[in-house]
């Protein structure tokens, strides 16, 4: 019930998300989904990407600092209230969201998130029967 997430850890200086970008082009790494947060002197960049090892390791070799961390993905439905809907349940059991962003990946909305208490949030998808969403639903049909 958990994708695979990259956070890259960068000084905020320009030119340095596109050194990042240019990294995984070169290494032909499909990018689905990216999101930076960012203070005034660094930043962090979220990625869904098709292949989290293989961008890790070369991003590694150009000097950045990356992780993965394991995060929630879930399908929502594209109508207003939707997100609202699921992060209730959340809420609901008390489980603090730490960080969301949401895309559209094909004909899906998609929403993934990062909680304080993960094993509980997955009790809270089972119980609600939302959609989880794997890697395999975000990897496009070429190769990576």
């Amino acid at each position: 019930m958990t994708i695979r997430q990259l956070s890259v850890f960068m000084e905020n200086k320009p030119g340095n998300l596109n050194d990042v970008l240019s990294v995984l082009a070169e290494n032909n790494i499909n990018i689905v989904s990216l999101t930076v947060a960012d203070t005034e002197e660094f930043g962090i960049v979220r990625l869904l990407v098709c292949d989290p090892e293989k961008a890790q390791v070369k991003l590694r070799e150009n000097q950045f600092t990356v992780r993965i961390h394991d995060v929630l993905s879930l399908e929502m439905s594209p109508k207003p209230g939707s997100l609202y809907k699921i992060l209730s349940h959340f809420a609901e059991a008390e489980i603090s969201i730490e960080y969301v962003y949401a895309f559209s990946y094909g004909s899906k909305s998609i929403v993934v998130f990062r909680t304080n208490n993960r094993e509980k949030a997955l009790e809270v998808i089972r119980k609600n029967n939302l959609i989880s969403i794997t890697e395999n639903d975000l990897k496009p049909n070429t190769n990576c």
